[in-house]
């Protein structure tokens, strides 16, 4: 946050968005997406007779990826059953490309490992489909709360779950619809790569990093990497529909 933050900015409350990253113990989805290189995003989460529901999109570069993913999740202690959905009686639930491949699922699991219930009965609401990446998850929350309030809460989740939970993000409400709608057109992948580029210092002049050292950390080819950023480029400059 900065020593730089004036005591008002720490102490009134606000509404905020915040991205974190979060990591915790005895998770089947951490576990899953850390042993395969394909992702998931969650959809909605009900529980129901002390069992969690959830509905998934798991995405990849390629279909066998996909099956390993539905295989880890299957196989794991942590989850009950694991249905794949190859049928739409709502055409509006289908989701929109995440990935060169992708595969809705049903998983039921038990809620006692669950970090969900830890955040939203302190405020923080997801603003966006939870993505789970590479052993971990990434929410985009509003809360109503000061900067010092906050972090009280995140430590308390921190304790209580024995999370790891970084922000990665944090603004106050002003973003526009404009910029909403260019943010929600990038494919999972693609978002993913050019927030990687972001965070890397891609963009900055001279570069703090190539495309092939990138492109290694996401275990793709130099082409493919360039491919999915220069995509994600023309839709944010609004260039491509």
């Amino acid at each position: 946050m900065g020593e730089a933050l004036n005591r008002s900015s720490t102490t009134i409350p606000r509404t905020s968005q915040l991205a974190l990253r979060i990591w915790h113990p005895d998770c089947w989805t951490l576990q899953t997406t850390a042993a395969v290189d394909a992702g998931l995003i969650a959809h909605g989460v009900y529980e129901y007779d002390d069992i969690v529901s959830a509905r998934l999109t798991a995405h990849a570069d390629t279909t066998d990826r996909i099956d390993d993913l539905v295989a880890e999740i299957k196989a794991s202690p942590l989850t009950e059953r694991a249905k794949v959905i190859n049928e739409y009686f709502n055409p509006g639930l289908q989701t929109n490309p995440a990935g060169n491949a992708t595969q809705e699922l049903l998983v039921e699991y038990e809620p006692e490992n669950s970090i969900h219930d830890a955040f939203v009965s302190r405020g923080f609401v997801p603003e966006e489909e939870i993505r789970m990446n590479d052993g971990f998850e990434y929410w985009t929350v509003i809360v109503r709360a000061s900067r010092n309030m906050i972090q009280e809460r995140l430590d308390e989740i921190r304790q209580e779950m024995d999370a790891e939970i970084r922000i990665e993000g944090m603004k106050s409400a002003q973003t526009t619809t404009a910029q909403r709608q260019q943010n929600d057109q990038l494919s999972e992948r693609q978002r993913e790569i050019f927030e990687l580029a972001q965070q890397e210092g891609y963009y900055m002049w001279p570069r703090e990093t190539s495309a092939t050292d990138l492109a290694d950390e996401v275990d793709i080819s130099k082409t493919t990497f360039l491919e999915h950023l220069r995509k994600a480029e023309a839709k944010i400059l609004g260039k491509m529909d």
